[in-house]
């Protein structure tokens, strides 16, 4: 289900924090569209932390340690990197609107990204927002092999260490179904939303955010949820 909207006022960083809250979020038909539509899928894409998996190899490049990984320490860049071109994607739904929406929930503490970073340079990462006890995946990007995947999990560690209940990724790709992703109804996402928006929120930056985590604390993390 969509609906348009063109008056760029109305929507400001709190609106669209309610908007998160009711299960839908908005999109924009390309770069170059300065309008947005709100978007409610009939089937949501979640990632349950249960159902986290890794493949063998990308494991032993978490371990490695051979990418250093970050938060929230390069977000306009992140979100750059998101709205770039990439190959099997010439176009992207990030227009002006998006980002500077996206930049102002940053600045209020309710969006954040990860950021991939190999020889000091930024190679990945990726963005959501944060709210409640929900993560909302957002956009991810990689110039690097295995960069975004990378990123992923270590964003999936850190949302089990701060208590997070419910990650969303609006759909499901065959990347992220690889990492377990699910479909379900909007009536079922509904139910885990309300949950996960109920009481005490959860903390993003539970683990530190001043420094790297190694990727052995990253995934210990999550073998011990699974």
């Amino acid at each position: 289900m969509t609906s348009r909207d063109s008056a760029s006022s109305e929507i400001t960083p709190e609106v669209l924090l309610r908007a998160y809250a009711c299960g839908i979020f908005p999109m924009a038909e390309s770069a170059d569209d300065p309008t947005l539509f709100w978007v409610e899928p009939e089937m949501r894409g979640v990632i349950p932390f249960e159902g986290f998996r890794i493949a063998a190899r990308l494991a032993r490049t978490v371990r490695s340690d051979a990418f250093t990984v970050t938060v929230n320490t390069a977000f306009k860049a992140v979100i750059s990197g998101c709205a770039a071109p990439q190959a099997g994607r010439d176009d992207t739904w990030i227009n002006n609107r998006i980002r500077d929406l996206y930049l102002g929930l940053h600045r209020l503490g309710h969006c954040h990204s990860v950021e991939v970073w190999q020889n000091g340079d930024l190679v990945g990462g990726l963005y959501g927002v944060s709210l409640g006890r929900a993560f909302f995946g957002e956009s991810m990007f990689h110039r690097a092999r295995d960069a975004s995947k990378v990123a992923l999990v270590h964003l999936v560690a850190r949302l089990i260490a701060g208590g997070f209940e419910l990650l969303d990724t609006q759909y499901v790709t065959e990347h992220l179904r690889s990492f377990g992703a699910i479909e379900i109804s909007r009536r079922r996402y509904r139910t885990l939303l309300d949950k996960a928006i109920a009481g005490e929120r959860a903390d993003f930056l539970k683990l530190p955010a001043d420094q790297p985590i190694g990727g052995n604390e990253a995934l210990a993390i999550i073998a011990e949820r699974n």
